[in-house]
C-alpha cells in the first residue's frame, strides 16, 4: 500500500468514506487473495495520479467483513466509487488500470 492508498476499517469508514466530500474509491481486497495483489498495485498508481481529486483506500473483506457484506461484496477483488456518500459505480475482478480511469472521469 502506498503512503496515498488510505485503510478503511469499520471505525473509519463512516467518516473517511461516507461523510467524505471528495470523490472515494475503494478496493475490497484480502491478503490470501492472489488477483487482488495485482490490482493492489493499479490502485496505488491511481492514488498518485488523481491526488487531490479522489480519495483511494482500501478495506480488508477479512477484517471489517460488516462493510462487505452491507455493500453486497461477494467477491474480490471489487472496487467501488462513492460520490456523497453513496456507492455510484462499480468494477469486479481483476480489470485493467484504463477501465478503472474510465469509471473515475466518468464521475469527477
Amino acid at each position: 500500500m502506498s503512503d496515498l492508498t488510505k485503510e478503511f476499517t469499520s471505525i473509519s469508514f463512516d467518516k473517511d468514506v461516507l461523510k467524505s466530500e471528495a470523490l472515494v474509491l475503494v478496493d475490497f481486497w484480502a491478503e490470501w487473495c492472489g488477483p487482488c495483489k495485482v490490482l493492489s498495485q493499479t490502485v496505488d498508481h491511481l492514488a498518485k495520479e488523481y491526488t487531490g481529486k479522489v480519495v483511494v483506500g482500501k478495506v480488508n473483506v477479512d477484517d471489517c467483513n460488516d462493510i462487505a457484506s452491507n455493500y453486497g461484496v461477494m467477491s474480490i477483488p471489487t472496487l467501488i466509487l462513492f460520490k456523497n456518500g453513496h456507492p455510484v459505480d462499480q468494477l469486479m475482478g481483476l480489470v485493467p488500470k484504463n477501465a478503472i480511469e474510465k469509471l473515475i472521469t466518468q464521475h469527477l
